[in-house]
This record gives structure tokens, sequence and C-alpha cells, in this order.
């Protein structure tokens, strides 16, 4: 991967900063987004983690790392970014996971989260999709003509089994079906030039969050951060690609397709919609 650009959003914590690790391990450049720059500016735990501490964690490893401060809820942001990775003239692949949406599940105590649409705070519509969709869109929007004067580039949207099936928040459902769709429209207008979009679905992650609620996961068919990342970089290199454009992929079955491990030899079990048959 030493020859190969990419930018993942919202790389400061979470799965997005595994990817960038993950690419960084097998020698990509990577550019990273994030909203905290450095840990001084960490306030909550569930905040975590910062563009700095990521600096930091990819010091040994083989790519180069160029971090970006960047709030996706506002376009001017996104699109100063994208100037600067224009500047660079080339960008192989795009991972969009920028994702506020985890954020503020509790509420002066009160875990409202699971509550009936019509009981949801706004503040969680803004977030999943005026800040992690419309994000993703501008994000792609600005940095799509790269790829196609390339005449190659992959375009990667983190997304879940809650945009097929019911899974506790019927905004979150919305914000994944339309990442969904968004890729496979993308992929649509981008195959004639040779440039693929998919939507990408890990497993539980062992993220910050979950390892700090770990007690409330049956943790035993997890996947570290990182895991999907090298899924990413197998995808690239895959000589059939455009014919897994458009799709919903699940990187664990992408993962036993190409013969990969997690970090620590586990080989994650392939999530299906039958596993959230009962919620």
């Amino acid at each position: 991967m030493k020859d190969v650009v990419a930018l993942v959003s919202g790389g400061s914590r979470g799965i997005g900063r595994g990817i960038a690790l993950a690419l960084l391990a097998e020698g990509a450049t990577v550019h990273v987004t994030g909203r905290t720059r450095f840990e001084a500016d960490v306030k909550t735990p569930e905040r975590a983690g910062s563009l700095e501490g990521l600096e930091l964690e990819a010091t040994n490893l083989p790519g180069r790392i160029f971090v970006h401060q960047c709030d996706h809820g506002h376009d001017a942001d996104t699109e100063r970014l994208a100037e600067e990775i224009r500047a660079g003239n080339r960008l192989d692949i795009l991972v969009n996971n920028a994702w506020p949406g985890y954020e503020n599940m509790v509420e002066d105590g009160d875990f409202t989260w699971p509550r009936p649409f019509w009981e949801q705070p706004v503040f969680r519509w803004e977030a999943m999709i005026g800040t992690a969709l419309r994000g993703a869109f501008m994000m792609s929007r600005a940095l799509a003509p790269l790829m196609i004067s390339a005449r190659r580039g992959l375009i990667v949207n983190i997304s879940f089994w809650a945009g097929q099936v019911y899974e506790g928040n019927t905004i979150y459902g919305i914000a994944k079906a339309a990442a969904d769709k968004m890729a496979a429209d993308f992929a649509h207008e981008l195959k004639p030039h040779n440039v693929a979009a998919a939507a990408l679905y890990p497993g539980l992650v062992r993220t910050e969050a979950v390892l700090r609620n770990a007690e409330f996961f049956d943790m035993s068919n997890s996947e570290s951060p990182q895991f999907i990342g090298h899924v990413i970089s197998e995808l690239w290199r895959d000589p059939a690609l455009m014919s897994k454009s458009g799709r919903v992929l699940v990187a664990a079955e992408l993962a036993r397709e190409y013969d990969i491990a997690d970090i620590d030899g586990y080989r994650p079990v392939p999530l299906t919609a039958a596993n959230f048959a009962g919620n």
C-alpha cells in the first residue's frame, strides 16, 4: 500500500482510528480528520481520543500520516480539507466514517437512545443526518473528481445492519439505510470512470466506548478497530473490485473471502440480518 493515498474521516477514536492505523501499518499515506486535535481537549470519557494521540500511536508504522482538525458538521471545514487533499493531486481511497451519532445517548441520567421516534431529541437527527450523512456526501462530492481523473478509486461508507433491520433507534436506521443507498448510487454514476463505491458493515468492534461498557456485550465474536481497515486494504487490491461496487459488503465475509484474520488471529463470524431478528 506504499503508493496508496487514503482519507479517513472521524479517525481520532473508534473504528476510524483503527482503519487509519491498519492502512498506515500497510504503508499507505493516510489523511485523517477529527474534531479533537489534542489530548488536552478531551473533556468527557465518550470523547476520549485525539488526532495527537493517533499521531503518537502511528510513530513507528511505515505509512505517512497527516491529521486535519475538521468538523464535518460544517461544510466550510469539509471544503477546506478537500482543498488540501486536491492540492496533493491524488486520492485513492475515501472512507466516510465520521459518526457523532452515538454521543449523548444518556441525557440527565436518562437513556434516550431506545425511545420511539416521537420522543427522540432533534439533536440526534442532526448528528446522524445533518453531520454524518451530509458530511459523507459533501466529502465524496468534493473529492470524487480526483478519482475520476485518475480512472481509479474507492469510496467506502461505513454502515451497519440498522439500514436493513430494526436496531433500536429509528433515526439510526434511516441514516444507515441512506448511507447504503448513497454508496449504491455513487457506484452507478462512477462506474463509467472505473471508480468503486460500497457500504461496508463491521461487526461488534472493540472501540473505546464498547470496551467501557464491555459487561453489556458478548465480546466473543468482536472485532478489533483495525480489522475493518485491513479488509479495506484487501478490497482495494482485489482485481474484482468493480464487481463489488454498489453493494453492501460485510467486513467479516470479505475477510473470509480474502483469507485474512484479525490482528489477534481470530476470524470473526459474519453477522447476518438473522442476528437481529428479535429486535
